[in-house]
């Protein structure tokens, strides 16, 4: 490895590294946020409790097969694959032609979906069953138990999981280069293809790429630590002592 040939890569193609990493981000943080809606409304409607076998009680079983068909589905396929049935598959099948950005987001929003869905199912199934039965007491419905008492406290407690799940989305942005996708791992395979230096090419990849997924995680865990506020605990023990 050249450090005056990486220097020169640089310097000739920043403009093409910035311009990848700018569309792997943006993919990335479109798709996680709402991937996130998706998960949350698939696993609200996971958590609703029916007790008669009336209409409704048919109805919600045939969404929740619906909707565990399509998490299973984005689960148990790979995500280049999704990637060619959506934007290729969809424009001969359907005539549907999507932008090939449009079309990365889909499918990394969907992905992304799908497995929030069972972050956030089990993040609502971790809460204490007392607190729904407290909130039942006091009147409240099964939807503002959700918003007012159940969710707050998940999206709070799934919060390293959705970010980890960004870090993930930044590094699989990578298979959309096969729909055409410019972000930072098709800008630099057309670098090294003009320049010959791979090695190079990508190990200036390799450090973006490592850039952008440990500022994601030291900012996520600035988060975290500001939703949990001050630890009084401590503090009161430390004046003790």
């Amino acid at each position: 490895m050249s450090l005056e040939w990486i220097l020169s890569i640089i310097e000739n193609n920043w403009q093409m590294f910035l311009r990848g990493a700018y569309y792997t981000l943006l993919i990335s943080i479109i798709s996680t946020i709402i991937g996130a809606f998706i998960g949350f409304f698939i696993g609200i409607m996971h958590t609703i409790p029916v007790r008669k076998k009336n209409l409704k009680f048919y109805s919600l079983k045939l969404i929740n097969f619906i909707l565990t068909c399509y998490v299973e589905f984005f689960r148990g396929t790979p995500m280049i694959v999704q990637a060619m049935v959506v934007y290729y598959g969809l424009d001969i099948a359907f005539g549907i032609d999507m932008h090939f950005i449009t079309a990365g987001i889909v499918v990394v929003s969907l992905n992304t979906g799908a497995y929030m869905a069972e972050i956030v199912r089990g993040g609502i199934v971790s809460i204490d069953k007392g607190q729904y039965e407290a909130a039942s007491a006091v009147g409240m419905n099964h939807v503002k138990i959700m918003f007012y008492v159940v969710l707050p406290q998940v999206a709070r407690n799934i919060l390293p999981a959705t970010g980890n799940q960004l870090i993930m989305n930044i590094k699989d942005t990578a298979v959309l280069n096969v729909i055409g996708v410019t972000e930072l791992f098709f800008q630099t395979k057309s670098i090294a293809g003009n320049n010959f230096r791979y090695f190079e090419s990508f190990f200036v990849a390799c450090v973006l790429y490592f850039v952008m997924t440990f500022t994601a995680s030291r900012i996520l865990l600035y988060v975290e630590k500001r939703l949990d506020g001050p630890d009084a605990y401590q503090k009161e023990q430390k004046e003790a002592i």
